[in-house]
């Protein structure tokens, strides 16, 4: 479905500079952004992606990953054709990086196949669902007005304007930072690191619930130093933010070996030195996935797998000191 695109700029000779997102395409007419789903007709920006769908599941919330954000729920998850980042190691690069059939649902569908799978609501995930914006701005008022709630599973890639007013409607993030350092963002994913770190700081002074998620990834973002900076970048935001150290696999173009057991234990343990809550996700280690009070150290939240059980809160602080978890149900 063809629509007119929020946030460009008209140029002379009909060009346009799209302002959606970091990349600030300049676009010739009959020519299309480098997230594949923005093109310049006649002078004008359209998106042709408008409810365009490549899949639609229903995911544990957990699996976003979202941990403090209604634990135990499922969620409706699902995303648009393409990515405004092009990241060598994606792990969805079939529906991120080429273009692929896909079924559109309008927003009104879209909720009410929430509502009749009672679902918690809806996450737009598995691609980059800020190339979504306009079916994003139209559905997630809709959600919000049936109870539902709206997640964004996204790369933080976008301009302050637009974000702004994502932030009114959506009720929470898990933002990827993928590294700190702008040569890794340039080598690695062709895109710019100050932007995703303004956005992450728009995000956490906002109401929305935010999350970040870190992939790492041996010989590119695993040192010491890279690791210190991030988890002091998450503390200087908040350190009650849930920071998620995810291992890495082969994939795409990337054939670095996966990230090793001892690197994921050895940036969990500098993630406790400034933060409440970090996690260890992708690898399979017992007890680095749970919950725990950062007052008394008790146990909150038991998860196994995407097996989550709430065993130590009443209500959203800790049933054996009173403390508040920051996990919201």
């Amino acid at each position: 479905m063809i629509k007119t695109a929020s946030h460009f700029e008209r140029l002379d000779d009909n060009q346009v500079i799209c302002r959606l997102c970091p990349a600030d395409c300049q676009i010739a007419d009959g020519q299309e952004g480098i997230c594949g789903s923005r093109k310049n007709e006649g002078g004008q920006l359209v998106t042709d992606n408008y409810g365009e769908v490549v899949t639609i599941a229903v995911d544990p919330i957990e699996k976003k990953p979202l941990y403090h954000f209604y634990p135990t729920s499922d969620i409706l998850s699902t995303g648009p054709n393409c990515c405004n980042l092009k990241c060598r190691h994606c792990q969805n690069w079939n529906i991120s990086q080429e273009k692929v059939k896909t079924i559109y649902v309008p927003p009104e569908e879209l909720v009410n196949q929430t509502k009749q799978r009672d679902l918690v609501g809806v996450a737009f995930t598995y691609t980059e669902p800020v190339i979504w914006y306009e079916y994003i701005m139209d559905t997630a008022p809709l959600l919000r007005q049936a109870g539902l709630k709206v997640v964004l599973v996204s790369n933080g890639y976008i301009n302050p304007e637009p974000l702004k007013s994502l932030l009114e409607v959506v009720d929470a993030f898990n933002i990827d930072l993928k590294g700190m350092q702008q040569s890794f963002y340039s080598r690695v994913c062709k895109g710019k690191i100050e932007p995703v770190l303004d956005a992450l700081r728009l995000t956490a002074k906002s109401d929305a619930h935010l999350e970040i998620t870190n992939l790492i990834i041996p010989t590119h973002n695993d040192s010491d130093d890279d690791l210190h900076q991030l988890v002091d970048f998450v503390a200087s935001l908040s350190d009650n933010i849930p920071l998620h150290f995810s291992a890495y696999h082969p994939s795409y173009h990337m054939d670095v070996a996966a990230t090793p057991v001892e690197t994921m234990i050895r940036a969990y343990e500098i993630g406790r030195l400034s933060l409440k809550h970090v996690f260890l996700g992708n690898i399979g280690l017992d007890g680095y996935s749970n919950t725990t009070c950062p007052g008394c150290g008790a146990l909150l939240v038991r998860r196994s797998g995407y097996r989550t059980d709430i065993v130590g809160l009443n209500g959203s602080v800790c049933a054996k000191c009173g403390a508040d978890s920051g996990i919201i149900l």
